[in-house]
């Protein structure tokens, strides 16, 4: 019998797995709350259930977790970041790193959900190696939970925006937020969960019949289709006015889209790229978060003047659009937007 994924799976179904190896069904919910409320790693952790049934659980569902192999601290204080090995029942460890960054109303974590990434975005690290595989629901979970129990405090604020493509890896994004905001787990409100996608339209759509009250967020970066093809494979598959067709019929469901843009000198950051930004953006329940482009040694980018994103800001803010310039945290450490990647060889 194949191991069963437990940390990944609902609480039905951790019903139907208790029952078909014999067990009462109330049991379920016990393991259900220790691993979903308190982030157990281990059956021995479970102390209201029979020796004999941690025995058995141990060897027919191993919990999955995330071991932390190195952890690098931002000079500031701001940020955390961990590069955590997973162990998934034999499935083929893989390397993620996850981001704590410290806010003056708490804690937000930027979790991955592949090891690697596929969609190749010229700016961006993760996508260097490739895609190795996909994460599971699990795995996302476990490194929000390792994060919590090595900080001793509950974490408020989720960014699905590490390593990886969410809406490339579908199925166990949308699992791992169901399981991560049950009232019986985590509890992570619905509102405090961002989804980030460099725009799979098709799955934005999808994301619609959710019908789930998360924040989306579209790494755009480009105001035209001819900057973007140069910056975003995915725009030569879905094109600049169907990303933004798309996005508003998910504003339109009452959800602000947040339209993440990094600027990066000489390439984007004009004056005529914010007036064209603003223009093609004119009628969605938006905001746009405007970013600073972060070095990566394998890339030639280099990022814009404080005074030309000031003077981009202002010319988005006075077309009417919300705007803000996203506060640099743990550039120090590499923990910043489009620098996360798989560093075990540099570590281990």
């Amino acid at each position: 019998m194949e191991n069963f994924d437990i940390r990944s799976a609902s609480l039905d179904e951790i019903k139907g797995f208790v029952t078909s190896i014999g067990e009462k069904l109330y049991r379920a919910e016990q393991i259900f709350g220790w691993i979903n409320q308190r982030g157990a790693n281990s059956y021995d952790e479970m102390t209201n259930l029979p020796v004999s049934l941690r025995e058995n659980l141990a060897s027919k569902a191993p919990i999955t977790h995330a071991e932390c192999v190195n952890l690098q601290k931002s000079s500031d204080g701001s940020t955390r970041k961990y590069l955590y090995k997973l162990h998934n029942n034999g499935i083929m460890d893989v390397y993620v790193e996850t981001v704590l960054m410290t806010y003056k109303h708490g804690y937000s974590i930027c979790v991955s959900t592949q090891a690697g990434c596929r969609m190749g975005c010229d700016f961006c690290a993760s996508g260097i190696d490739g895609l190795m595989r996909n994460l599971t629901a699990g795995e996302i979970a476990a490194q929000y939970y390792a994060v919590s129990h090595d900080i001793n405090a509950r974490i408020g604020n989720i960014v699905i925006m590490g390593s990886g493509e969410p809406l490339d890896n579908y199925d166990n994004t949308m699992r791992f937020i169901k399981l991560i905001s049950n009232e019986n787990g985590a509890n992570v409100g619905m509102r405090h969960i961002t989804v980030s996608t460099c725009g799979i339209v098709p799955r934005i759509y999808d994301l619609v019949t959710e019908n789930l009250q998360l924040t989306l967020a579209i790494s755009l970066n480009a105001p035209n289709d001819q900057i973007r093809r140069k910056l975003m494979p995915i725009a030569r598959k879905y094109d600049f006015d169907e990303l933004i067709t798309a996005c508003k019929v998910y504003a339109d469901g009452g959800r602000r889209v947040s339209f993440e843009y990094v600027m990066i000198d000489g390439v984007n950051d004009s004056e005529g790229n914010a007036k064209e930004l603003a223009r093609r953006l004119i009628g969605i329940n938006c905001h746009i978060n405007l970013i600073t482009a972060n070095k990566i040694p394998e890339k030639g980018y280099n990022k814009s003047s404080a005074a030309t994103i000031a003077a981009f800001a202002e010319i988005l803010d006075k077309s009417g659009h919300g705007v803000t310039i996203r506060r640099e945290m743990g550039t120090d450490i590499s923990a910043a937007c489009g620098q996360l990647r798989n560093e075990q060889k540099d570590t281990l």
